[in-house]
């Protein structure tokens, strides 16, 4: 297999791993059965299909929850071979595939659960201190 089709089935693994575990999973599981129902090698019951993400994404929480990175590793794997074969095996799996890896990541792929940020300070020097921070919380100091 062309090396760039196997980054590409890695990419996308990757990618459904942390969807797993993300906010936008439902919206994530429906593309991903789409895209596996629609290929010959791993076509058939969108219902089964469904129902291995189901499966795997539990398994994938169990073993993050319980620190276990060997049984997170073999759900990415299995994914990750289970693409492997759908675009050995249909050659317009690498476009649609492209698609929802974008659809998956539309940060371009960084980590982190609230996208890209970016600040700036601007008019002039700032004496004092800066604080960047995602959620602070109801603490009282009194």
């Amino acid at each position: 297999m062309d090396a760039e089709l196997t980054a590409l089935a890695a990419a996308g693994a990757t990618a459904l791993v942390q969807s797993m575990v993300g906010d936008g999973w439902a919206s994530a599981r429906e593309r991903v059965v789409g895209f596996f129902t629609r290929r010959r090698a791993e076509g058939g019951d969108g219902g089964v299909v469904a129902g291995e993400l189901d499966e795997a994404r539990e398994e994938l929480v169990a073993a993050r929850d319980a620190d276990d990175a060997d049984t997170a590793a073999d759900v990415q794997a299995e994914w990750r071979n289970r693409m492997r074969r759908a675009l050995r095996d249909d050659p317009e799996a690498a476009a649609e595939l492209r698609v929802l890896l974008d659809e998956l990541t539309p940060d371009g792929g960084e980590e982190g659960r609230g996208g890209v940020v970016r600040n700036s300070i601007s008019g002039g020097v700032q004496h004092g201190n800066v604080i960047q921070a995602h959620t602070v919380g109801d603490v009282t100091l009194g």
